[in-house]
C-alpha cells in the first residue's frame, strides 16, 4: 500500500457541496455551446414557441377555425333579431321567424363554443405532455439538473396552457373575426363598416401598448418565480445543514424577502393587465357609441351631414346588434394577451433544457479492462467558491484508491466528477484514452454505491435489476450471492427502504455494482454508521467488488483504506 499526498496549489476551502443533499447553491457545469445551439439561441422566444409547437399545429388550427366559425351564428344571431324587431309591429307571428333564427343561432355558437374549448384544451394537453417529455431529458441529463430547471420543468411548460388554449384560438380570431364580420355589416351599411374600420385602429394600437408593458413585467414575474422555487427546493434539501447551524431564522428571511419579490411583481402584472382591459373597453364602448349615434340620428333624418344611406329600422338593428360582436375577438385577445407573455416568459428556461436534450454527450464504448486515471490539477468550484484546487493523481489500470478526509474535504465532489454531478472548473480528469472535460457520457463504465441507495417499491431482485436492464434471474441472483443477499430475492421493500437495516442498505449497492460489468467503481462511504462487525463483514465484498477494476473510494475508514493500493488524504 502506498501513500500519495495531495499538493494543492492554493489552501482549500471546506467543501459545501461534499454530499449530494448538502447542496444549496451548487450547480453542475454547462454544456460547452456549439455553432446549433447559437443559432437556436438567436431565436426570438415567439419563433422558439412557434417551432417548438410546430407538431400539434393541426390540432391547434382546427380549434383556431372553431374559434373563427363562431362568426357564422354571430351573425345570424343580429340577422334574427333584426327580423324580428323589424317585423313585431305587424304582429307576433311576423316576428317568430326571426326569433327561431336568433335561438338557433345561439345554440349553434354554444356547441362551437364548446367544440373549440374541448379541441383547444386538447391541443393544449399534448403540447405540454410532449415539450415537457423533451425538456425533462435535458433537465435529467446531469449536466442542467438544478431547482431552477425542475422549476422550467413543472411551472414553465404549465405556462404554455394559456397560450395554447386562449391566445393562439384568439389571435386567429382576432386577424379574421372581425373582418368578417365587419363584410357582414358593409353588405347592409357601408358607412357603418367604415365606422367599424377606423375605431379598430385606436383598438390596436393600445393592445400594442399595453401588451409590451405587461411583457416586460410578466417576464420580471416569472424570474421571481424561478428564483424563488429553486431557493425552496435548495433550502429543504440544505435542511439538516441549516438546522445544524442554527440558521432558520436567516433562511426564513431570505425565503421571506423573495416571497415579497414575487408578490411585488404580480401586483404589477395584475395593475397593467386592468389597465389594458379599462383601455380596451373605452375604445370598444365608444365605437358602439358611434355605431348607436350614427344609427339613430340616420333613422331619425338628423344627420349634421347628407347620409350617404338611408338605413331602416331592420338594417339599422342589424348593424348595431353586429357592432359589440366585431370587438369581441379583440377583447379575448387582450383577456388572453397575458397567457402570451408569460409562455414567452417561459423560453429561456426551457430552451436551454430543449438545447441540452437535443445535443446529448457522446457515450463512448467500454473498455477491454479497467482504465488508468490521471488527475491534473483539478479543481472543483461551486458559484465561484473552490471546494478542491490542484488536486494530482495517477492510479493504474485496476488499482484500488482510497480518499480519506475530514467531511467538506471533497472526497464525495471527486466522485461526482464521474457522474456529471460536480463542475470541473480546472485542470483535467483522464480516464483511460478520454477527457472529462469533452463531457463524455460514462453511465456504461460507472458503477456506483452510495451510502443510501435509491430504493423503489418491489422485491430486492427488482431493486438489484435496476443496474442493469435485462438481467437475468441468474445474473440478479449471483450478484445478490456475492453481496451477501441470498435467500431474500422476494422480500417486498416499499419506496423508503423498509425492511432493510444500515448493512443490507450498503450491501444493495455492492449487488447493483456486482450486476453491472463497469470497469471504473465509485464508493462513497460504503460503511458509514455502521458498527465494527458490520463493517468487517462488509470488507471482503468491497475487496471482492474492486477486483479487475479500477475504484476510488470516499470514506472516513481505517479498515476500508486498508484495502487500497494508493491512500490519499485531504
Amino acid at each position: 500500500m502506498g501513500f500519495l499526498p495531495n499538493p494543492p496549489s492554493s489552501p482549500m476551502m471546506p467543501d459545501q457541496a461534499d454530499e449530494p443533499g448538502d447542496m444549496m447553491t451548487a450547480q453542475p457545469l454547462a454544456p460547452q455551446p456549439t455553432a446549433s445551439r447559437r443559432i437556436a439561441g438567436e431565436e426570438t422566444p415567439a419563433l422558439w414557441l412557434k417551432s417548438a409547437l410546430s407538431p400539434w399545429r393541426r390540432l391547434m388550427g382546427l380549434g383556431g377555425a372553431l374559434v373563427i366559425a363562431d362568426t357564422a351564428p354571430a351573425i345570424g344571431f343580429a340577422a334574427g333579431l333584426a327580423l324580428a324587431v323589424g317585423a313585431l309591429p305587424h304582429g307576433l307571428a311576423e316576428a317568430t321567424p326571426g326569433l327561431a333564427l336568433a335561438v338557433a343561432a345561439l345554440v349553434t355558437r354554444a356547441a362551437l363554443s364548446q367544440a373549440a374549448v374541448r379541441f383547444n384544451t386538447r391541443a393544449a394537453r399534448a403540447a405540454k405532455g410532449g415539450l415537457r417529455r423533451r425538456v425533462l431529458k435535458g433537465a435529467l441529463s446531469g449536466r442542467l439538473s438544478d431547482a431552477a430547471s425542475m422549476t422550467a420543468v413543472a411551472e414553465g411548460v404549465e405556462a404554455l396552457d394559456g397560450h395554447v388554449a386562449r391566445f393562439m384560438p384568439a389571435r386567429l380570431a382576432a386577424a379574421a373575426s372581425p373582418l368578417i364580420l365587419i363584410a357582414a355589416a358593409a353588405v347592409v351599411s357601408p358607412f357603418t363598416a367604415g365606422i367599424l374600420v377606423f375605431t379598430l385602429l385606436p383598438f390596436v394600437l393600445g393592445m400594442a401598448l399595453t401588451g409590451m408593458a405587461a411583457g416586460a413585467e410578466s417576464r420580471r414575474q416569472f424570474q421571481a418565480l424561478e428564483r424563488l422555487s429553486g431557493l425552496f427546493l435548495d433550502r429543504v434539501r440544505a435542511l439538516p445543514a441549516i438546522l445544524s447551524f442554527q440558521a432558520e431564522s436567516q433562511q426564513t428571511r431570505v425565503i421571506a424577502r423573495a416571497s415579497d419579490d414575487l408578490a411585488r411583481r404580480t401586483g404589477r402584472v395584475l395593475k397593467v393587465a386592468f389597465l389594458s382591459s379599462a383601455v380596451l373597453e373605452f375604445f370598444s364602448a365608444l365605437a358602439v357609441a358611434l355605431v348607436a349615434v350614427y344609427c339613430g340620428f340616420n333613422l331619425l333624418k338628423l344627420l349634421p351631414f347628407p347620409a350617404p344611406e338611408q338605413l331602416s329600422l331592420t338594417q339599422a338593428f342589424f348593424v348595431l346588434a353586429l357592432a359589440p360582436e366585431v370587438y369581441q375577438p379583440m377583447r379575448r385577445l387582450a383577456a388572453a394577451y397575458h397567457d402570451r407573455q408569460a409562455a414567452e416568459s417561459a423560453v429561456p428556461s426551457l430552451r436551454r433544457l430543449d438545447q441540452a436534450a437535443e445535443a446529448p454527450r457522446p457515450r463512448p464504448a467500454l473498455p477491454a479492462s479497467a482504465p488508468a486515471l490521471r488527475f491534473r490539477d483539478v479543481a472543483v468550484a461551486y458559484d465561484g467558491a473552490p471546494v478542491l484546487s490542484g488536486f494530482n493523481l495517477e492510479a493504474a489500470p485496476g488499482a484500488v484508491v482510497a480518499l480519506i478526509g475530514l467531511s467538506g474535504a471533497g472526497k464525495s465532489s471527486l466522485l461526482n466528477l464521474f457522474l456529471g454531478l460536480a463542475p470541473l472548473s480546472e485542470g483535467e480528469v483522464e480516464i483511460g484514452e478520454l477527457r472529462l472535460s469533452d463531457s463524455p457520457d460514462l453511465t456504461d463504465w460507472v458503477a456506483w454505491a452510495g451510502q443510501a441507495p435509491v430504493v423503489i417499491r418491489g422485491t430486492l431482485a427488482e431493486n438489484i435489476a435496476l443496474a442493469r436492464r435485462g438481467a437475468s434471474a441468474e445474473e440478479i441472483e449471483g450478484a445478490a450471492r456475492k453481496a451477501g443477499l441470498e435467500g431474500a430475492l422476494d422480500r417486498l421493500i416499499d419506496e423508503r427502504g423498509g425492511g432493510l437495516s444500515g448493512g443490507e442498505r450498503r450491501r444493495l449497492g455492492l449487488a447493483r455494482a456486482f450486476l453491472k460489468p463497469a470497469p471504473l467503481l465509485l464508493l462513497d462511504e460504503p460503511t458509514a454508521n455502521l458498527d465494527a462487525e458490520a463493517e468487517a463483514a462488509l470488507l471482503p465484498i468491497i475487496r471482492e467488488a474492486a477486483r479487475g477494476r479500477t475504484t476510488l473510494i470516499a470514506t472516513h475508514s481505517e479498515a476500508v483504506a486498508e484495502l487500497a493500493d494508493v491512500v490519499v488524504r485531504l
